[in-house]
Order: structure tokens, then C-alpha cells, then sequence
């Protein structure tokens, strides 16, 4: 239902307001990054109206198109366009904040107790759930992406190529990139980008940032302007990782945490779970930063926080740090600040994509040969999502190593999460808080 329009024009926002809403968002903003969006539509287009609904949506298709947290780099993006750069780093910084000083409690929690009983318990209701919560996200991913049988024949492709044929994600990005480049030039039709917002569109009355305000003198095209931008996060990355490399050496795992995330970050097309693999494979496989199992609890302690789901970063990150530290009371310490590193490399990219181009947004919009590649991608990462729960599955509904071993318990929590999910829309909170306090319940011996 279309609201009034007011009759003038909201007056500027100062940052001290801008600062307590970005606030408020990063400590409520549960959901995903679909119930993070719906809540800065309502609050900043409907009832704030510091930005026009045309203006909020065509930022929003920009970001879509981009690695990373898209929900995160829109409130870098409005930030950015109300209050020049600082109100950019300060939205997307308070945007990600609360979570990873959640997480971090959370995950040293998990390490120094996590084999009570009754931890163990909520997990164990909790990690069923998750094996719901990814499979509800490829199918929402699919629903938006998968218009064409063109698009659901890359979703297979990729599937069999990372579950069966265990190729490398970075390998299937590419690879769905360049049928991309080849289907938005000889069959165009079969790759329009198809956004995220809502059906309708709706009058919320005049903005600060309405459709017919002036590109604001910071956020116009220079070619030194982004020279700049992306200059100095590249500058500040190097000596980031110089200076971790100096003080702890190369081969310590917040040297190497640098480039990992940064490369995780640039991969993350289509969500944190279509860059889910990868992570794993590099901390788990590669690294032994961390164990599988500790992986998926560290899935399931992520789902429970506000914020981007990619924040599971910070966990890999703690328990990376945590399990190289010496013995003692430090190590608490040290698995914060690989938390704080893992997170910083992992977000950064979103900042210099945002301050950066900006200003390109207008230049983007309906070019198909741009962004031809980018939705071979989401249709790919759609497959990519399916193999996740499948792996997570395995590892979640499996009491032991015979292969007939099957926790029916477990599977029937997963189950009954799919029909509250898929049948009943249950919010992802209270679906976590009803199986983890299933899992409490069962853990108590009879």
C-alpha cells in the first residue's frame, strides 16, 4: 500500500544520526542478507526517506553485481553517498562490528568449553538445522537466478564439477565467467540480470537523495578519483600484511590469513555460502587452521549472530590463531586478533569496490556485456550451494565412519527445519533457538 508523501523534503542528516543508525542496524541486522536489505528499504526509503526507492535499487543492482556481502557493501554505498567517504568506512564498519565481537566471544566460548554437555547439546541441534538453512538458500538463490534452461544447465555443471569431479571453486567462477562472455554476445536473452527488490513500485514521498537530486560533487567520475581510492586500499592491504609478516613471519597463520581472505573475498559471488567451499577447503585442507567438524559448528555459531553470514570468517580466523599461540592465557588474545584479521582482508575489497566505483554505478546499469558474466556466476554458485549441503549433510547425519551409520535423530531435526523453512517461512533465530533447545533436550541422558 502506497504511503502519503510528505509535503517538503527531509532536511540533511548530520553523521552523529547517520552513526547511531548504522549502529542499531549492525546489533539487529539478523536474517541474511534478503531480511538486511527488506530492513534498510523500510527504514531508510519508507520511513527515514534519506534515499529515493529508484536510487536505493539501483544501488542495490550495482552491488549485486559485485563480490562480497552485497548487503553490506549497500550500506557502504549509502553511507558513502550521504556523507562523502567517512560516511561510507563508518556505515560499513558498524555494519560488521557488533558481529565480530559476538562471534569472537562466541567462538572463544566454543574452545575453551565447547565439550560441555550442554554446549554440545545446542549444536547438536543447531548443525541439523544449518544442512536446512544452506538448502532454503540455494533455493532462493535458484528462484531469483535460474530464469532459463541455459542458466539451470550452468547450476548442474557447476554442481558436478565441485562434487564430483572436486574441482577447485576459483576454477568454476572462471569457467561460468567465461560461458558468460560467450552467451551475453551471441545470445543476450538467456543472461539478463535479475534483481532483488521489491514487485512494486512505491511513492514514500520526497528524500534527501531523491531520484532527481544532483550526483553530489564527491560521488562524480574521475579517473584519478579511482586511481586513488584503489591505490590506497592496495597500499593499505600490502603493508597490513607486511607488517603481520614482520612481527609473526610469513609463515605464521595471520601472515597467511591475508591474502586467503582477500581471495575469499573476490570469489564471493552469489553469497557467503557460494564461497563457503573454498574457505573450507583452504582452512581445513590446506592450512589445518581448523578441523571439518569444527568448521560446520563454526557455521552454526555464524548463523546465530547479526550481520553478514561471511562473518564465519572470524571464526575460522580465532580458532586459526588460537591453535598457533602458546598455551596459556594469550591465546584468547591471539584467536581475537585473527578474528580481527580474517575480517578486515575479508571486507576491504567491498570498501574499495564501493568508494572506488561509485561513481561508475550509472555507467553499469543495463550493459549486457558486463553483466552476462556476473549471472553465469549466480547460476553457477546456485549448483556450488546445492554440493555444500550435501557435504555438510554427510558430515552432520553420520554417526561414525561405517558408511550404514545414520544419525536418524539428526536427520529428522534437518527435516522438520526444511518443512518450518520451505512450508512455513520460519525466521531463520527462532528456527536455530528451537533446535538448539531440541539438541539440549536430547542431550540430557533419560
Amino acid at each position: 500500500m502506497s504511503q502519503a508523501p510528505p509535503s517538503q523534503r527531509p532536511a540533511p542528516i548530520p553523521l552523529r544520526t547517520a552513526f547511531w543508525y548504522w549502529l542499531k542496524l549492525g546489533l539487529i541486522s539478523f536474517g541474511g542478507p534478503a531480511g538486511q536489505i527488506a530492513m534498510m528499504h523500510s527504514e531508510l526509503v519508507e520511513k527515514r526517506r534519506w534515499i529515493s526507492e529508484q536510487r536505493f535499487l539501483h544501488a542495490l543492482n550495482y552491488c549485486m553485481l559485485l563480490p562480497g556481502p552485497e548487503a553490506t557493501q549497500l550500506a557502504v554505498y549509502i553511507g558513502w553517498l550521504l556523507h562523502r567517504t567517512p560516511g561510507g568506512i563508518l556505515a560499513g564498519v558498524l555494519f560488521v562490528l557488533p558481529s565480530l565481537l559476538i562471534l569472537s566471544a562466541l567462538s572463544w566460548i566454543y574452545l575453551a568449553w565447547g565439550s560441555i554437555p550442554e554446549i554440545a547439546g545446542v549444536l547438536y541441534g543447531i548443525k541439523p538445522a544449518v544442512v536446512a538453512i544452506v538448502l532454503a538458500a540455494a533455493w532462493r538463490i535458484g528462484s531469483r537466478t535460474l530464469k532459463n534452461t541455459v542458466l539451470i544447465g550452468i547450476a548442474v555443471a557447476a554442481f558436478a564439477a565441485i562434487a564430483m569431479l572436486h574441482l577447485p571453486f576459483p576454477a568454476i567462477v572462471l569457467g561460468a565467467a567465461l560461458l558468460g562472455v560467450i552467451g551475453g554476445k551471441y545470445w543476450p536473452r538467456y543472461f539478463q540480470v535479475g534483481g532483488q527488490h521489491p514487485d512494486r513500485k512505491t511513492s514514500y514521498g520526497p528524500a534527501i537523495i531523491d531520484d532527481d537530486t544532483p550526483t553530489p560533487a564527491h560521488a562524480r567520475f574521475a579517473w584519478s578519483g579511482l586511481v586513488r581510492v584503489v591505490l590506497l586500499g592496495c597500499a593499505l592491504g600490502l603493508a597490513s600484511w607486511l607488517l603481520l609478516a614482520w612481527h609473526y613471519g610469513p609463515q605464521h597463520a595471520l601472515a597467511q590469513m591475508d591474502w586467503f581472505f582477500t581471495k575469499a573475498a573476490l570469489l564471493t559471488f552469489g553469497g557467503a555460502y557460494a564461497v563457503l567451499p573454498y574457505v573450507y577447503q583452504g582452512a581445513v585442507d590446506h592450512f589445518q587452521w581448523l578441523s571439518g567438524a569444527q568448521m560446520i559448528d563454526g557455521l552454526a555459531l555464524g548463523e546465530t549472530t547479526p550481520g553478514p553470514l561471511i562473518m564465519i570468517v572470524a571464526f575460522v580466523g580465532f580458532v586459526g590463531a588460537w591453535s598457533q599461540a602458546a598455551p596459556g592465557a594469550g591465546v584468547a588474545l591471539a584467536g581475537a586478533g585473527g578474528a580481527a584479521v580474517a575480517t578486515f582482508f575479508t571486507f576491504l575489497p567491498s570498501f574499495v569496490f564501493i568508494l572506488a566505483g561509485g561513481p561508475l554505478v550509472e555507467a553499469s546499469r543495463d550493459n549486457i556485456r558486463m553483466t552476462a558474466p556476473l549471472t553465469a556466476i549466480s547460476a553457477a554458485v546456485v549448483g556450488v550451494i546445492v554440493s555444500l549441503a550435501l557435504f555438510f549433510g554427510e558430515h552432520v547425519f553420520r554417526l561414525g565412519a561405517p558408511a550404514a551409520a545414520w544419525d536418524g535423530v539428526a536427520i529428522a531435526i534437518s527435516a522438520a527445519a526444511c518443512v518450518a523453512l520451505f512450508r512455513y517461512q520460519v525466521g531463520t533465530i527462532k528456527l536455530l533457538l528451537a533446535c538448539g533447545l531440541t539438541g539440549l533436550v536430547l542431550s540430557y541422558p533419560t
